[in-house]
């Protein structure tokens, strides 16, 4: 099962920002993340013959690690198909839960047909990164902890991907508290969620270069967007630099390892992004999965 993770504050950063901010932190969750959650949610309701032909992911890090960690608490074989650019921190850790890995080149290659040719080569179920109910399901009850350990929230802050977190997060927190504000928070040059939802229709980018390397995605799900365009408000934008020093804040001030995606809804609250009305903001800090490079970029 999934830790319930804790809830920190920092008074130096309320007033940095001018709000009561409370961190709910996945960089504590089982495997370094938040996709734990629903990995494990999903592994879980397989029929006993799924579990014994096995399961193929696709990822660029961290639902690989959550994937390849519930599947070995649940005794199931994994195959996670990762970009050979992945983290190599990431790479490590999902062999280390003892899943096969299949690299793939991101700017040639295409992850998801790749584990489908693998998936009908093998008879393998295929478990995707956000594009499943039982995926945005779990992901959802790190909102849900969060909204019975602090309920009077204004605003909820997420970093969005594929949109399976702050999809679920969004059906809890508005089920709990249907007056809170959702954001989402994307990083630039990685907006296809803020463009699909302002073009009313999923848009498809190229692969994205930004350091929130958990975030580059190429577009939303099918199963997220009506999601999102029903229940989150906004999108905003950080920049990479942006991402960098609520990264180093996290470090230096809360003492916590966030990796950049974890950080980038962080940086929305430090540069203002959030509309001033939200007094209360909960933030989803998604992450701790950091290489070496970042972490040195981080303390120098």
């Amino acid at each position: 099962m999934a830790n319930r993770t804790p809830v920190l504050t920092s008074r130096t950063f309320n007033a940095l920002t001018g709000r009561e901010v409370f961190f709910k932190c996945e960089n504590f969750q089982r495997g370094g993340a938040f996709k734990f959650r629903g990995a494990y949610n999903r592994l879980s309701q397989l029929t006993d013959a799924e579990k014994r032909r096995g399961v193929v992911a696709f990822s660029s890090g961290n639902h690989a690690q959550g994937l390849a960690l519930a599947a070995k608490l649940l005794d199931i074989p994994a195959t996670v198909v990762m970009p050979d650019d992945a983290p190599q921190v990431k790479l490590d850790a999902t062999r280390g839960y003892g899943a096969e890995v299949i690299l793939y080149d991101r700017l040639t290659g295409n992850r998801e047909a790749i584990a489908r040719q693998l998936s009908e080569k093998r008879g393998l179920t295929l478990v995707p990164p956000f594009n499943d109910p039982r995926i945005i399901a779990g992901q959802g009850t790190a909102a849900l902890e969060l909204l019975e350990d602090v309920p009077d929230l204004d605003a909820l802050v997420s970093p969005i991907g594929g949109g399976g977190l702050i999809s679920g997060c969004a059906i809890a927190a508005k089920g709990m508290r249907p007056e809170i504000a959702v954001y989402g928070v994307e990083a630039e040059g990685a907006d296809d969620a803020r463009r699909s939802l302002r073009e009313g229709h999923i848009i498809t980018i190229p692969p994205p270069a930004t350091i929130a390397d958990g975030i580059r995605t190429e577009s939303v799900g099918t199963f997220t967007f009506p999601i999102m365009r029903l229940l989150v408000d906004d999108v905003v934008l950080v920049s990479d630099p942006e991402i960098l020093e609520a990264a180093r804040f996290a470090l230096m001030r809360m003492k916590i390892v966030v990796e950049p995606t974890g950080a980038v809804p962080i940086a929305a609250v430090m540069q203002q992004r959030i509309p001033a009305s939200a007094r209360r903001v909960g933030v989803i800090v998604s992450g701790g999965n950091i290489g070496r490079d970042v972490l040195a970029q981080l303390a120098s």
